[in-house]
């Protein structure tokens, strides 16, 4: 029974992710924070598919979850593979919805914050700064959301340098919701 409830939350918010990601952020190339960011400014820099950099991009955090949080790396390998397949599959979205860009970077926010926090309230996640940030979470004790807000900024930080200016503020209110969203599900008591 865990194990079906682990797998569709792992499903159901690789799948809130990947419309986040595809249908609202790519179109104006808005940026989220995190692996998924750093994947999504390779994505706009170098046209490369934003599922398999999450994957390649996450191999070094994955190394540390395999030495020092064996329990982590197993939760949240599915999750990885799972919501990067999703992503690149549910590419098709990127050019299916087009509304106001700051009402994009809202919604790209929100859904991209469900999907990890959905995962995460099942102890998985897609791995990459979220694991990191469930890592330092548990060292000092700090609402998970406030710590993937934290690594976001950054990120986000260097997309405006790389990307565009313009695509900051956007950016900055992607994150805001995301961290705002996912603070709320990983909260919310079951």
């Amino acid at each position: 029974m865990v194990y079906i409830k682990k797998g569709s939350a792992i499903l159901i918010g690789s799948i809130f992710l990947s419309i986040g990601i595809n249908a609202f952020l790519t179109p104006y190339e808005v940026l989220d924070g995190g692996i998924i960011g750093l994947s999504l400014i390779s994505y706009y820099l170098f046209q490369l598919k934003i599922g398999l950099m999450i994957i390649v991009l996450s191999i070094p955090i994955f190394i540390l979850a395999w030495y020092k949080y064996k329990n982590y790396f197993y939760n949240s390998l599915h999750g990885l593979l799972i919501s990067s397949i999703v992503i690149d599959i549910l590419k098709p979205l990127r050019d299916f919805i087009r509304i106001d860009p700051i009402l994009s970077s809202i919604f790209g926010g929100i859904f991209v914050g469900l999907g990890i926090g959905i995962m995460l309230r099942f102890e998985t996640s897609t791995g990459g700064t979220d694991l990191l940030a469930q890592f330092i979470a548990d060292k000092i004790n700090i609402n998970v959301g406030v710590i993937i807000f934290i690594i976001d900024a950054h990120v986000i930080g260097l997309g405006g340098l790389l990307i565009s200016k313009e695509s900051l503020p956007l950016s900055v209110t992607t994150i805001i919701f995301g961290g705002i969203t996912t603070s709320f599900i990983t909260s919310w008591h079951r």
